[in-house]
């Protein structure tokens, strides 16, 4: 049994495996990875905060399991969601240094991406058990704007509908020279293995272990 749950979306192929040796946390197979050694860069602590998530663009943020529900019921709602829904393509992505850390992210934003994750935090929402009074005051140390503040009040989550931004998380927080270095050591690694256009086909429903790490339980390729 997890602790909590989330929908995510995750890569395959070869993009999936630098992930996870970048990472140094493979969800697909719930196992840690040796990650590369890079002259001038401290992969390991640069990549520990967003290690225990592996490589992933957040839909439904993690959230604990409301009272009377239980995975199998999680598992056909997620079922039936990617039966319902199309493929699309998000256009290129670029390697930037926003909000503070680097990611992967597209380099435009596109309203069927923006619709689509909207989509995913309604559909799932049901199963969410409510924030605790210390949950929403760690959310509340971040600075929220009152939209966002009040997102996180009804939804569990404040970077939600037009304040979305879809990314693959490949640091923690850093400093803009230390950014532009990993930027620069990334380029060349990534330039061959990220498909362009990024197609969004599946969504990954997810389970985050005693030990706070993130095991893909399962993925629905989307074939609506």
């Amino acid at each position: 049994m997890f602790e909590r749950y989330a929908i995510f979306y995750t890569p395959t192929g070869a993009l999936a495996d630098f992930g996870a040796k970048w990472l140094g946390w493979d969800s697909a197979h719930g196992r840690a990875q040796v990650q590369p050694e890079i002259t001038g860069i401290d992969v390991p602590t640069i990549t520990q905060t967003p290690r225990k998530y592996g490589l992933h663009g957040t839909l439904k943020a993690p959230f604990k399991l409301a009272q009377g529900c239980d995975l199998a019921q999680l598992q056909d709602v997620a079922a039936g969601f990617a039966a319902g829904q199309p493929q699309f393509e998000i256009g290129a992505l670029a390697l930037r240094h926003d909000s503070g850390f680097v990611a992967l992210r597209p380099r435009s934003q596109q309203v069927e991406l923006r619709d689509f994750a909207a989509a995913t935090v309604i559909a799932f929402d049901w199963f969410r058990a409510a924030l605790t009074d210390a949950d929403i005051a760690r959310r509340r140390e971040t600075n929220l704007t009152p939209r966002q503040d009040q997102q996180m009040l009804d939804w569990g989550y404040p970077f939600i509908f037009d304040d979305f931004h879809f990314h693959l998380t490949l640091s923690g927080s850093m400093g803009a020279n230390e950014a532009a270095q990993v930027i620069d050591a990334l380029t060349p690694r990534l330039e061959s293995i990220v498909p362009t256009p990024f197609v969004i086909d599946a969504i990954t429903l997810m389970g985050q272990d005693d030990r706070g790490m993130v095991h893909q339980i399962h993925r629905y390729t989307l074939t609506g």
